[in-house]
């Protein structure tokens, strides 16, 4: 086997650009839905709240707290790689209890969670390999 590097974009790992960029993009376009969604209800709800305005507060949480971790995660800071992984280990629960007719999150569609779990699994064993842990995580063998 050869000690090549593997591909590296400003310093970074080819798998964390890759990573940084999907979940740039999830969680933008979480925000805006989260937005358009808070502002939908708001012209159309007869009473001031409803289970389905915990949705679009859940969505617009989980878009801005996704993007955040994201620029921590490109940065190299440690919170961005411990809230990236709480975040996918949270959507794993909440979209398999709804799979499971479970109480969770009102509004997640069964739909939604069929991708929503495998790609967070991913993200997560990606997350947990040694090269891309920050230093200090000390995982025993």
């Amino acid at each position: 086997m050869s000690d090549a590097n593997p591909p590296t974009y400003k310093g970074r790992n080819f798998g964390i650009v890759v990573l940084v960029v999907v979940q740039l993009i999830i969680g933008l376009i979480h925000v805006v839905f989260g937005i358009w969604l808070l502002l939908a209800s708001k012209d159309s709800a007869s009473f001031g709240f409803s289970l389905g305005y915990i949705y679009n507060l859940y969505t617009l949480l989980y878009g801005l707290l996704t993007s955040v971790f994201t620029v921590g995660l490109w940065f190299k800071k440690n919170w961005g790689w411990y809230g990236t992984l709480a975040i996918s280990f949270f959507v794993i629960v909440a979209d398999s209890l709804t799979l499971l007719n479970l109480p969770s999150v009102p509004g997640i569609s069964k739909f939604a969670g069929v991708g929503e779990i495998p790609y967070s699994l991913i993200v997560i064993a990606y997350l947990l390999q040694s090269h891309v842990r920050p230093e200090y995580v000390i995982v025993k063998k």
